[in-house]
């Protein structure tokens, strides 16, 4: 499904090339749930903005379903993103204008997907996180584990095929994370959802059937389950 190939990320600070990502190869297989853990300032935000064509690398090859994403235009690699992935982010990114119900719709309507099938889809995602009471309050009302909860349904409304989790339960509960994990892993298990989160949690790691340790933006370690 996606493949790294010698992937650098650096920023040019006077004559010194200042590494982020520094030559990182990888393939993730369709169905694998991968956890990426490592330090702050080891690279793994940045590796899953690059993987989720948020972020371009200055070298290196990004094979996404067999598409040369590294030879993309913008436009382009936008329309793959909006087709394949969900991304959840540690900021939440949701948008202030926004009621937390316009917020889980926007995914639908990039897709074009009907009026009427975006609200009983919508109805789900608001029923399945407990969160129909909120429908009309708009982010800065919510808590932070609120906001991250929509975050979460708004990743998961068009059913991506690759869902990129950078720090899911950062913001929840205990009981809240826990259930946003066995959710993960039943949407991995059960739909074939290929999962990559980033977290600092061992038992968070552990749902996934890989766990790679990056160090100073280098891959130090990769195991599989």
């Amino acid at each position: 499904m996606l493949s790294l190939q010698h992937i650098s990320k650096y920023y040019q600070v006077g004559g010194n090339k200042n590494f982020v990502i520094n030559d990182i190869s990888l393939d993730v297989d369709e169905g694998e749930f991968v956890s990426i853990m490592g330090p702050s300032g080891s690279g793994k935000s940045t590796l899953l903005n690059i993987i989720g064509m948020l972020d371009e690398p200055s070298t290196g090859f990004h094979y996404f379903v067999d598409q040369p994403v590294h030879q993309m235009k913008e436009k382009q690699r936008s329309a793959l993103y909006k087709q394949y992935i969900g991304f959840v982010f540690q900021a939440y990114h949701l948008i202030d204008e926004l009621t937390v119900y316009e917020n889980i719709e926007t995914p639908l309507i990039y897709q074009d997907v009907k009026g009427s099938e975006r609200k009983a889809m919508v109805a789900d995602m608001l029923d399945r996180f407990n969160i129909v009471g909120k429908k009309d309050l708009f982010p800065a009302q919510l808590s932070g584990g609120q906001q991250q909860l929509v975050g979460i349904a708004r990743a998961l409304i068009a059913k991506p095929k690759l869902l990129l989790a950078d720090e899911p339960t950062g913001n929840l509960n205990s009981k809240q994370g826990e259930e946003i994990m066995e959710l993960f892993r039943k949407l991995n298990k059960e739909d074939g959802v290929t999962i990559i989160q980033v977290t600092h949690s061992e038992k968070n790691a552990e749902y996934g059937s890989r766990i790679i340790n990056l160090l100073d933006g280098r891959v130090e370690s990769s195991k599989k389950f």
